[in-house]
């Protein structure tokens, strides 16, 4: 049988992959990397950069190409099969890792070239790659003796498999839960359109009524429409309570595992804790700066979020009587609080947001802004017929990436939003070798009688995916782990979340915020409306999203090894950011996939981290006007093209002329007077 992921190919073959082709496919990558190492460790001559860092940045091309395709699918479109095999090939991953980062023969010729570095005459670039590629060998064990390698392994090997069931099992329980609904009446208060998408999910699911589940496009409109009370606690605790039931699919001990297991391999490498380990290399630098700054914060929120949770209390009693504001009351209230203020609800936005609309508005500010032209294009393979893909180009018709869009819900895909990569981008042999981009999002379907409508709050997930992307678009850089995002966890977020502030201006609103049946452009009214609602609650968004900073610190910044009850520690975690009384069959922690599947471990806090630099970044394109060539050319050439080819500071004051201001922060948020 021949194994398409073993001959050569550009984009992804997904048409012709079966499951079966993925683990012989990786077993022979892994051979054949481990072949290309030993060359590298058996080369008679004295170490350089070419032959050594060089060389061992590219090994295992295909075998990394191969992985993304595998991870992306059990991601976006998986099955019982496709996680069976992760659970067989996240181990051997780890272990390959390992192999590499423990080979001590490959290590001394990395050491060489390290120690006469300043001897050699190494570009910026080059000088990053030996850095990282010797940090990584230093920091993750290389120095260990025999016993610890073996030690390190087996703990690696352990967490690759419990962060793979923890995914799987808040999957299984977000697809469990089914609410059907069959009296027309307990629909009082929602939209028509959420009307209609709970009976289309309840016909495809053979069933009569209408269907409402944990995906967020049926869960949010639910929570914040629904007048029946008692079924918005149904909706809220069955999401609360996500592997957190004692059942099969429980994650508590996975995430007591978890911790425990990342904080004894962070003491096996000679830190403090896991958050040190993580700390070291990003721009936060250390535990203690990350608390400082999440308090900082906190004193200025918090005041702020108390007003203005008690006037919502004080707003739900007036109107219907309720004499204590619960969690399963808040966006509902909020949502009637904010329309009486504002005159301004989503279901007023929603027509003008189309999702093709706001996909066409996305890409002419991308032109606007870096020069960019998409065209959809279908002879490139996907992996399910809703994903949409195109070809990007520059003004003078040069491929710049191929970018893959998937925006709609399904039984295979986990909940939320991200970027990812099938292809990075990297210069060999001259040659610049483009980018393959992929955002994934869950936004609500079309239905027989409306096109997909979006609320504004998904409008904004869309461009901070699409930001994300730009960064991975725009990479040009020579080496692919360089390239991109791969640069400090705290800086990656800085590309997405300064494109949001897009949303709203009407510069670029009018772009593309267009009545779907009408074609009317949005009227200034509500584009006015949407400024002035911008902070609204901006105090309690602030401490909620402080709280899961706070929360991932308390998780990783301590020993972790005497804690026994996930809701007791969780709960002591979030006293000083508690608004809401609690639920005791409610958990966060055992479904937040952030911390214990992704990429954030003592990372969370980068997305306030993030706030700060694109208050400040944005506050710059507002003094030059937002679609400024000049400042989006800056933009361009020292954030979004370098990667992790410099220090992020260093970039962001080459683009800026300055430091960021944290108090560009307060200001948009109203917790600052100007």
């Amino acid at each position: 049988m021949t194994n398409p992921l073993l001959q050569a190919f550009d984009t992804a073959p997904f048409s012709k992959v079966k499951s079966e082709h993925f683990l012989p496919a990786i077993q022979e990558l892994i051979k054949a990397t481990k072949g290309e190492i030993e060359g590298i460790t058996s080369n008679t001559e004295p170490a350089t950069f070419e032959n050594t860092v060089e060389a061992l940045e590219n090994t295992g091309l295909q075998l990394d190409r191969v992985t993304s395709i595998f991870f992306n699918l059990n991601s976006a479109e998986t099955n019982e099969e496709i996680q069976k095999i992760a659970q067989e090939v996240s181990p051997l991953l780890s272990e390959f890792g390992n192999d590499i980062l423990l080979n001590q023969a490959l290590f001394k010729r990395v050491k060489q070239v390290f120690k006469i570095k300043d001897e050699l005459p190494l570009n910026g670039e080059q000088k990053m790659l030996l850095e990282k590629q010797y940090k990584g060998f230093s920091r993750n064990g290389a120095n260990l003796s025999e016993t610890e390698k073996l030690e390190l392994r087996k703990i690696d090997a352990e967490l690759s498999k419990l962060k793979l069931t923890f995914g799987e099992n808040v999957l299984a329980e977000t697809n469990t839960f089914e609410m059907l609904i069959s009296d027309k009446e307990e629909l009082s208060g929602l939209p028509e359109g959420a009307k209609e998408a709970a009976s289309q999910t309840a016909k495809e699911k053979n069933k009569e009524g209408w269907m409402f589940t944990l995906d967020y496009p049926s869960y949010i409109p639910f929570m914040m429409y629904a007048d029946n009370r008692d079924l918005r606690k149904r909706m809220s605790l069955a999401a609360g309570a996500k592997s957190f039931q004692g059942d099969a699919l429980d994650n508590q001990q996975n995430v007591l595992s978890i911790v425990q297991l990342r904080h004894k391999r962070a003491v096996l490498l000679g830190y403090q804790t896991h958050a040190h380990f993580v700390l070291e290399e990003r721009m936060a630098e250390s535990p203690e700066k990350v608390q400082s700054f999440l308090s900082e914060l906190l004193e200025k929120a918090k005041p702020a979020a108390t007003k203005e949770f008690n006037e919502l209390a004080t707003f739900a009693k007036e109107l219907d009587g309720i004499d204590q504001l619960q969690k399963w009351d808040g966006a509902y209230y909020a949502e009637k609080l904010k329309e009486k203020r504002f005159n301004l609800d989503d279901e007023k936005l929603k027509p003008y947001f189309e999702l093709d609309k706001v996909i066409e508005g996305v890409f002419t500010l991308a032109g606007k802004l870096y020069g960019l032209c998409f065209d959809e294009v279908s002879n490139i393979d996907k992996y399910h017929e809703d994903v949409k893909t195109f070809s990007v180009t520059d003004n003078d018709g040069v491929l710049v990436s191929i970018f893959y869009a998937d925006f709609h819900p399904r039984p295979g895909k986990r909940g939320g939003a991200w970027m990812t990569s099938y292809k990075p981008q990297q210069i060999k042999k001259g040659v610049n070798d483009r980018p393959h981009v992929s955002i994934v999002c869950n936004f609500t379907k079309p239905t027989s009688s409306k096109p997909s409508l979006l609320t504004f709050n998904e409008v904004t997930t869309l461009f901070h995916e699409f930001g994300h992307a730009l960064h991975g678009m725009l990479a040009n850089t020579t080496y692919k782990g360089l390239s991109g995002t791969n640069v400090s966890w705290d800086f990656v977020e800085l590309p997405s979340q300064v494109l949001e502030n897009w949303c709203y201006e009407k510069e670029a609103l009018e772009l593309f915020a267009t009545h779907y049946e009408h074609g009317e452009v949005i009227p200034i009214e509500l584009i006015e409306k949407i400024k002035d609602s911008a902070t609204f609650h901006e105090g309690m968004q602030t401490v909620r999203q402080l709280s899961f900073g706070m929360l991932d610190m308390a998780w990783h910044g301590s020993d972790p090894t005497n804690i026994i009850d996930v809701k007791a520690f969780e709960k002591a975690a979030f006293a000083d950011t508690s608004l809401y009384p609690d639920n005791a069959e409610n958990c966060m922690s055992t479904s937040f996939s952030h911390i214990f599947q992704g990429g954030y471990s003592a990372g969370y806090y980068s997305y306030k981290w993030a706030e700060v630099l694109d208050a400040d970044a944005f506050a710059y394109f507002k003094q030059e006007g937002v679609f400024n060539k000049k400042i989006a050319s800056k933009f361009k050439n020292y954030v979004l093209s370098q990667g992790g080819t410099q220090d992020p500071m260093d970039l962001y004051i080459k683009f800026r002329g300055q430091k960021p201001n944290p108090e560009a922060l307060l200001k948009r948020a109203g917790l600052l007077k100007s």
